[in-house]
């Protein structure tokens, strides 16, 4: 064993074999690969850079909408969370009505009568307290369903994304809705 010059194995594997045609020189590589850094029409390529990333955007919104997994957030994806899409968009929430129920409201508030104001805010009260009242009974609906389903493991931390979801309308709801009416998951 040689310890500060080559072994006669060494040199064996240093040669390489003959590949039939010859290195390209660097300045050959460097002109080959050589692009200008500012196109020649830059408002054109402005123009196809815009078109192409406007292209992508519709393709994402799309692919998000439809409920394609590529294109979700984080906190849509995967199968339990579909699962929880599909559960509260087969339910007839209360929680749902939220919106219209808000208008109404403010409407009345600006009545000159204090006692439409009154009713106003008592109506208004009385309906988050059944909301939060029928979120918290479909929470547990739903924890039980995927308990079920998927298993203890993947049952919690759903209820709040069921919730944010049932009191959207369902034009509104993102992905949109997939299934109809009272046509629960399996």
């Amino acid at each position: 064993m040689a310890l500060f010059r080559r072994s006669a194995d060494d040199k064996a594997v240093a040669a390489p074999e003959p590949s039939g045609r010859r290195t390209p020189k660097q300045s050959e590589q460097v002109a080959r690969n050589r692009r200008p850094l500012v196109p020649e029409d830059r408002k054109e390529a402005r123009r196809q850079m815009q078109d192409k990333m406007r292209a992508e955007r519709e393709r994402a919104r799309r692919g998000f909408e439809a409920g394609d997994e590529k294109y979700l957030p984080a906190r849509d994806k995967g199968a339990v969370r579909r699962y929880v899409r599909d559960f509260v968009d087969a339910r007839l929430s209360i929680g749902t009505l939220a919106m219209p129920m808000m208008i109404v409201v403010l409407v009345m508030t600006f009545l000159n009568d204090p006692q439409w104001r009154l009713i106003a805010n008592l109506v208004l009260w009385g309906f988050v307290i059944i909301v939060v009242l029928d979120s918290v009974f479909m929470a547990w609906q739903l924890r039980r369903a995927i308990r079920g389903k998927f298993g203890e493991k993947d049952a919690k931390g759903h209820g709040w994304y069921a919730t944010m979801r049932s009191v959207q309308l369902p034009f509104m709801r993102m992905p949109k809705p997939k299934t109809k009416l009272f046509k629960y998951p399996e």
